[in-house]
């Protein structure tokens, strides 16, 4: 047996180990934030708190300082628009009956009666200084009476409220009644002098100015006014205790507002903007206020530690769960057959024991392995082909044939598969052997290797068919085009053998779906052009190639038929050039574009066998078999310049052919004039009949129809090419207004020219 070294201690080191990387990625930072969650949240939750009282400090002064200024305004108004200096002069009258003093009395109660109406007033009445009069809302009588029964008061506090009516006051506070129940206004009248004649009292509802400054907040204990002595003019809750706390509440708020802290009570002032000696007091509940932030800071606690206590028992989990397989593998390596000589030193953990003994059998294998490891990319590559051609579908079956050959790959990977396809033409790049193939075949599979980056598996599914499967790299993120650049570099290098083309597969995330990327891969590679260099044919972001007309149109058939007869043979073949280029610039395939060429040169044959009536089978079936061997449009051009000579080199154009061949070059240069059927007839000595059949046996359409439909090519390349208005269009093709122009493009287009612009540009 074996001994196992310091079992305990390598478990206890596995702990440490686990729990040092958890403190560093998740305790420092679980750390700083309670760090920054103790200090700086419950920092800004206190000043938010102190912001939050400053708010609603100011609110409420200034919903207190608007009714008092309302007060005020209403007392100014009642004393500015009352009839006092009429009375005054009338109370020096002491008969029994005087009818004006009586309708001036009067008239002041109703003045009263409009001022109590306001909700902040209890009552209100006027004290004449120099009379013995006062008046209210319900009478007028002298100050003895109504201070003994209309407004009682004790012989001290009513000598000490008389006093008070001396000197100038505008809205002055007085101090409130025992009871507590009402406090005074007074303003005196006239307001300019310091010896007034009439002061208006106006008693305040104290339950009133209670609800007036009332702060609704669960940590405002209480609210109070404060006068510029100090003293509780009205409050709201209890005051007493935080006024208690500072000696001099008013010379501490030194500015508009303060927010003064004592141990567990704040108290804020804030100066009114009604009476600058007086202020607005809150004393706040700091406990209350602050309980979120003191709610944050035990949080944060709490989570510290739970992290610290979960940390713990993870990394117990892991050091046992890593311990019990480490354990296994190095009982199972002991029963080894070849292990049995092999001594061991007593020292070191099980991680030594267990790289002895796989130092010991990887130098067993080692022969082995070398012997198997040269079958395997022959092997590899066969079965990656089998999955592509289909022939194994599902993922249970690839991952026990994969074990069983050794080839490893990753289950969930995006994969995309790209075909390359050889065309070999012993006519252009020579005849190679088969021989000669693989060679240039493992030579060209060795150099995409170097050069694509990505895993990459290579394998032929048919002799001209290399396909190539590129796992996605996520650190690289080269996309399958970018791959596709990469490989054509290589092939560019064996452009002189063959002309490759690349087709790209769409990406798919399970090997068992490659058959599919490898079918669209296929399906791409029909979608080359006559490219000469190594085209990349893509399913998705391609050009559309139904923009292509593989097939000639009526039209153009008779043109050809009718450039045939005329003997304009040199027109035939670059028409021929033009209509290939056009249907490469509209990103035609190469099988469209063989279509047309087909096409092209099958109307030729039509043309020359009118004439000839020798058709010769073998010899045109030649001719469409080079047109199909064809692979760049240098080739296509050369097939068709061939054609050309074979075709049309015996032709011999008459005299009259050439009289009529002059007349369609006169016709195509002066298409915008007047062109007169009897100026042709008399320059061929024929009557207008006469020349009008002539011309419709050699040309192949009437005279008329002829110019219209050569007019009409020519109004199509103005409205497409420029922004000609009609008028000018229909001058420059030969009509003389756009009516006729129109009548004629709706003829044969069977739309207007307006229309025809709109659709086609």
């Amino acid at each position: 047996m074996i001994p196992i070294p310091k079992t305990r201690s390598f478990r206890i080191a596995l702990f440490w180990r686990h729990f040092a990387n958890y403190f560093v990625v998740i305790l420092i930072p679980v750390i700083v934030a309670c760090t920054l969650a103790h200090f700086l949240v419950v920092s800004l939750i206190e000043k938010d708190a102190q912001k939050l009282n400053r708010v609603i400090m100011s609110r409420f002064s200034e919903q207190t300082d608007t009714a008092f200024n309302s007060l005020k305004t209403n007392m100014i108004n009642m004393l500015s628009t009352s009839n006092i200096r009429s009375l005054l002069k009338e109370t020096g009258d002491l008969s029994g009956e005087n009818p004006r003093r009586t309708e001036l009395i009067h008239s002041l109660r109703e003045q009263l009666i409009k001022l109590q109406s306001d909700e902040l007033v209890t009552k209100a009445y006027l004290v004449f200084v120099h009379h013995d009069l006062v008046v209210d809302v319900d009478t007028y009588t002298d100050k003895a009476y109504y201070f003994d029964f209309r407004y009682p008061m004790g012989a001290g506090e009513k000598a000490a409220y008389l006093a008070k009516f001396t000197n100038r006051k505008m809205m002055e506070f007085s101090e409130p009644k025992r009871d507590g129940s009402t406090m005074s206004a007074l303003m005196s009248y006239p307001f300019n002098t310091d010896v007034p004649d009439v002061y208006l009292v106006v008693d305040v509802n104290r339950d009133k100015l209670r609800q007036l400054i009332d702060i609704g907040e669960n940590w405002v204990a209480g609210t109070a006014i404060l006068g510029s002595g100090g003293e509780i003019i009205s409050s709201n809750g209890v005051v007493s205790d935080g006024i208690s706390r500072l000696p001099s509440p008013l010379a501490a708020a030194s500015g508009e507002s303060k927010f003064l802290i004592t141990e567990d009570k704040a108290i804020s002032l804030v100066k009114s903007r009604f009476d600058d000696t007086s202020y607005y007091l809150s004393l706040v509940d700091l406990p209350t206020l602050m309980k979120p932030a003191h709610l944050t800071r035990l949080i944060s606690w709490i989570f510290l530690a739970f992290f610290i206590v979960v940390g713990s028992f993870v990394s117990y989990y892991l050091s046992r769960r890593m311990y019990r397989p480490i354990l296994e593998i190095k009982e199972g390596l002991k029963s080894h057959g070849s292990a049995q000589g092999l001594q061991f030193r007593s020292d070191g953990n099980d991680y030594d024991v267990i790289k002895r003994f796989s130092q010991l059998i990887i130098s067993e294998n080692k022969q082995l392995n070398q012997r198997v490891t040269g079958m395997f990319p022959i092997v590899q590559e066969h079965f990656v082909t089998k999955i592509l051609l289909g022939e194994y579908r599902d993922a249970l079956s690839i991952e026990t044939y994969s074990g069983e050959i050794g080839f490893t790959y990753t289950k969930k990977a995006a994969r995309t598969v790209l075909g390359i396809a050889l065309h070999y033409d012993p006519d252009v790049y020579g005849r190679l052997s088969e021989t000669s193939k693989s060679f240039l075949m493992a030579e060209l599979k060795e150099r995409i290797l170097q050069l694509v980056p990505s895993t990459i598996w290579l394998c032929g599914t048919k002799p001209d068919l290399l396909v190539c499967v590129i796992q996605k790299d996520p650190f690289l993120s080269l996309s399958p085009e970018e791959d596709a650049n990469l490989i054509r570099a290589a092939l560019q290098l064996y452009g002189g053998y063959f002309k490759a083309t690349i087709g790209i597969g769409g990406t798919v995330y399970g090997i068992e779906e490659l058959h599919l990327s490898y079918e669209q891969a296929v399906s791409a590679l029909q979608r080359r052009g006559l490219s000469a260099g190594v085209e990349i044919c893509s399913g998705e972001g391609a050009p559309d190639p139904a923009a292509c007309d593989p097939f000639l149109s009526a039209q153009e058939v008779g043109r050809i038929l009718n450039r045939y007869k005329t003997r304009d043979y040199d027109k035939l073949l670059q028409s021929a050039y033009e209509m290939v280029e056009e249907a490469v610039r509209k990103n035609g395939t190469a099988v469209q574009i063989k279509y047309l060429c087909t096409d092209i040169l099958n109307t030729w044959v039509r043309a020359v066998e009118t004439d000839r009536k020798d058709f010769n089978v073998p010899f045109y079936a030649g001719l469409f078999d080079k047109v199909n061997a064809c692979m760049t449009l240098e080739e296509v051009k050369r097939c068709f310049e061939e054609f050309h000579g074979l075709l049309f080199q015996a032709s011999k154009p008459d005299e009259r052919a050439g009289k009529f061949t002059d007349i369609l070059a006169y016709i195509h240069e002066h298409y915008d004039e007047e062109l007169s059927i009897e100026q042709f007839a008399n320059s061929m000595n024929m009557s207008v009949g006469h020349f009008s059949r002539t011309f419709k046996e050699e040309v192949g359409e009437k005279y008329v129809e002829y110019i219209a439909k050569y007019r009409l090519v020519k109004a199509k390349e103005l409205l497409l090419q420029t922004d000609l208005k009609m008028d000018d269009i229909a001058e420059k093709v030969g009509y003389w207004g756009r009516n006729s122009f129109i009548r004629m493009f709706r003829k044969y287009e069977g739309i207007t020219p307006a229309k025809y612009r709109t659709i086609h540009q």
